[in-house]
């Protein structure tokens, strides 16, 4: 636990649940149980996890590794995600998501901390969806919920009809947000945190919960096709640049710089990381004892 508590910055309280989390966010698309017994050790205290990864392996795996560690499954933050389109079939219904989320409960062996809708349809009314959250959450299936890849239109227009209604609203928001630009989307239905994004959240303090927050791997020099295809642009290697110029001063990893960017944001924010190895998650654990001035947020971001 002492390398996690140690840092400055390293968890925050998540009002919805009344509790600290812990800023960097464990993703479990894909994860091995070391780096899950490695992150409990460090001090990490969140996964995040939805139903379409793996068609339900990703909170299988997790429910696995839950097995022999019950510690661990009473006290760990698991947001997990539903109501993903099949195909061209949106899926976001009040049915759609009764059964992804017995589906999730089922497989997680346990509740959802952090209950996510995974993509949006602008064709359907907010108010049956608000309804049918809040009778979950009544029904304690799940704790707090919000929105990955919604626009903060639908978000605030769902919120109107939450207090209208005297019912609880979404609490947080999930878009892709790193320090570098997105040239596409990673895949159809998604979104990132473009400038209206970032403004509408430092407005209204909503947290993010940022994913690819690392930019798969761009700022530590991976070239996979999806690095290069979404994030390789000329302003984006400047980004790179003056992030290792940073952490040629400072004495870490321009990885670790652009994190700590992420985490420098002036709304609440969790990153999700996505480590393969051990060695991953340390070096991203270590973006927390990174710390960045609002000069240098602005320079990262070509903004100054």
């Amino acid at each position: 636990m002492e390398v996690l508590e140690s840092a400055h910055n390293a968890y925050r309280r998540f009002e919805p649940l009344g509790r600290p989390v812990s800023r960097l966010v464990l993703g479990t698309m894909v994860v091995a149980d070391a780096v899950l017994d490695e992150w409990v050790r460090l001090g990490g205290n969140a996964l995040d996890s939805a139903r379409v990864y793996g068609d339900g392996a990703s909170e299988e795996a997790v429910a696995a590794w839950f097995a022999d560690r019950p510690a661990a499954r009473d006290e760990l933050v698991v947001l997990t995600k539903g109501a993903h389109p099949e195909g061209d079939v949106r899926r976001v219904t009040p049915a759609d998501i009764a059964a992804d989320l017995d589906a999730s409960i089922a497989a997680l062996g346990r509740p959802v901390d952090v209950y996510l809708l995974h993509r949006d349809d602008p064709a359907l009314a907010v108010g049956p969806l608000i309804e049918c959250l809040n009778e979950h959450r009544a029904e304690g299936r799940l704790r707090a919920f919000g929105t990955s890849n919604w626009t903060c239109a639908r978000i605030d227009e769902a919120n109107a009809y939450a207090t209208a209604h005297g019912l609880d609203g979404f609490s947080c928001n999930s878009p892709q947000l790193s320090l570098a630009r997105q040239n596409e989307e990673h895949w159809p239905g998604t979104m990132a945190a473009t400038d209206d994004v970032r403004a509408w959240h430092e407005r209204t303090q909503m947290p993010l919960f940022a994913w690819s927050a690392q930019a798969r791997g761009f700022f530590a020099g991976h070239d996979s096709e999806s690095a290069v295809r979404v994030y390789d642009n000329a302003d984006n290697r400047e980004r790179r640049r003056r992030a290792a110029e940073i952490a040629e001063r400072v004495g870490c990893t321009a990885n670790q710089v652009a994190l700590a960017w992420v985490l420098a944001q002036p709304y609440p924010v969790y990153a999700v990381i996505g480590p393969r190895t051990v060695e991953q998650l340390r070096e991203a654990v270590g973006a927390l004892d990174v710390s960045l001035t609002g000069d240098e947020v602005r320079w990262l971001d070509l903004r100054a």
